[in-house]
């Protein structure tokens, strides 16, 4: 009898069971695909004729059509639910069943992915505001996202499974607890990943330094669980993600960015060497063409003030003077201006620190225009040859420790030896 019944649904159809389900699913695959491709083209030309962005919202358009790309995705999988249930394709019960469950899990999820473009678009348009730097959105975005994707999460499985998504809530919070001890790290990693992500706290390519890893060097990898960097003694060093949230390290991205690197380093001064200049000694530095300004400057700035003195009746040595360290200081700072090497558009500052057994620190502050290594240090040494060359032309020493000067014979210079050659020892 079973085997009647079975043959005369065959013969009814015309085909077997089985393979008119399979001819069935290929219409309504065929149709959903028509729908798609109707739908975007309908979607993409109305919003080409309707919205023209100038190329400061090009970011803005891009994520609008990636909105309306994933909303129209959500017209074949309504093309497949409404199919199931056409009397002339005759699909069984179950097959129907699991094609509804899967096209509402796709819905539900082609949903959540719109929104968060939309959040993205959100964020983008706020940055424009002009108090958007001080009170930021970002954060309550990506808490707005989790909350959006867990969800989906739950409504997604709770469809394939074809159950109340209130009973598979109750039974994860039950499970909670072990997922968390399992994936602990797991967590905490995607956690860090994406603060890391929306803070750009972190590139590849970018130099960072991090001692309490031994890290100091270029990232090559940001992994879920590792960030890889490369030290410059082509050594590896891998830290966990989490270590760059919770500990602090520096990111010399800016550098590169401002283009600029910094020179700090200090020349020290023998202070005995210190002293004023005196009328001759201040006409011969008036040659140098850097210093023109600011002798002048202090010539007027002396005399005005002496003159005072004089009034009073003052002695002379109440007056005020030129010194070689001040006069020094102004040609080293005239001097790094007049430098292309040297970024002009950055700090340039000349100090005196605080003063020291190693004598009077005379520090360099600027950055150089080149931001490369190798460059930079060329550009460093160049600096600090002409200045310790020229140091004597202003009567100043380089303070310099000796142990011990027992046995050491310094050789005269050029212009001492000529002396000694020419000079006669009387009997």
């Amino acid at each position: 009898m079973q085997k009647l019944q079975s043959l005369s649904k065959q013969t009814a159809s015309g085909l077997p069971p089985w393979l008119w389900n399979i001819l069935s699913l290929t219409v309504l695959a065929v149709l959903a695909c028509i729908a798609y491709w109707v739908t975007k083209s309908l979607l993409s030309n109305w919003w080409a004729r309707r919205y023209h962005p100038t190329q400061e919202k090009q970011r803005d358009r891009v994520l609008q059509q990636a909105v309306i790309a994933r909303l129209a995705n959500i017209i074949p999988a309504l093309v497949l639910i409404a199919g199931t249930s056409l009397p002339a394709l005759k699909l069984d019960a179950t097959l129907i069943i699991v094609i509804n469950n899967v096209a509402s899990a796709f819905i539900v999820l082609t949903i959540a992915l719109a929104l968060n473009k939309l959040l993205d678009l959100v964020d983008v348009v706020y940055r424009r505001r002009p108090d958007a730097q001080s009170k930021p959105i970002k954060g309550l975005l990506q808490l707005a996202k989790i909350v959006l994707f867990v969800a989906a999460t739950v409504l997604i499985i709770s469809m394939l499974v074809n159950r109340n998504p209130l009973i598979l809530l109750s039974g994860l919070g039950a499970m909670a607890a072990v997922l968390m001890l399992i994936f602990q790290d797991t967590i905490l990693s995607m956690v860090a990943s994406l603060q890391l992500g929306s803070n750009d706290m972190v590139r590849i390519g970018d130099w960072i330094e991090m001692p309490t890893q031994n890290a100091d060097g270029f990232v090559t990898e940001i992994a879920l669980h590792t960030v890889k960097v490369q030290n410059w003694n082509k050594t590896i060093t891998t830290i966990p993600v989490r270590k760059l949230i919770t500990d602090s390290f520096i990111n010399w991205r800016g550098m590169f960015d401002y283009g600029g690197r910094r020179i700090m380093r200090s020349l020290y001064i023998d202070q005995r060497s210190v002293r004023f200049l005196n009328e001759d000694e201040t006409k011969k530095l008036e040659e140098f063409v850097v210093l023109n300004e600011y002798l002048d400057r202090k010539k007027k700035e002396l005399a005005e003030w002496n003159s005072k003195l004089a009034e009073r009746g003052a002695k002379p040595i109440n007056q005020r003077r030129v010194t070689n360290l001040g006069t020094f200081r102004a040609y080293v700072d005239q001097y790094l201006r007049s430098l292309p090497s040297i970024n002009q558009e950055m700090l340039i500052l000349v100090r005196q620190l605080q003063p020291g057994v190693t004598g009077i620190p005379l520090q360099i502050y600027c950055f150089t225009s080149d931001t490369r290594w190798v460059v930079h240090e060329g550009i460093q040494a160049d600096i600090f040859d002409h200045l310790l060359a020229i140091l004597p032309v202003f009567g100043l020493r380089v303070f310099q420790q000796v142990s011990d000067v027992s046995g050491m014979i310094a050789a005269p210079s050029a212009f001492a030896q000529e002396k000694l050659d020419n000079a006669t020892t009387p009997l």
